[in-house]
């Protein structure tokens, strides 16, 4: 017997879907691939909250703002 455990989208391919663009910057330091604002990040936090090793939603908002440096993609607002 064993059990399943679902769990919610990466991360990534939240950002890629709220940000409307297909793929992260392949030179992160040089370009930019998208831009997503802080309310599209809260999102994502509420739905990673569970998956996340985060004790509230701000520091949930630190984790997917990483997420979305580390692929290229600008936090506005």
């Amino acid at each position: 017997s064993f059990e399943l455990e679902f769990k919610s989208p990466p991360a990534s391919s939240l950002i890629l879907k709220k940000a409307g663009i297909e793929s992260g910057a392949a030179d992160i330091l040089n370009e930019t691939a998208g831009t997503i604002s802080k309310a599209q990040i809260r999102e994502i936090s509420e739905q990673k909250m569970e998956d996340l090793s985060a004790n509230d939603l701000e520091a949930a908002d630190k984790i997917i703002m990483g997420t979305c440096r580390s692929m290229g993609v600008e936090v506005k607002g």
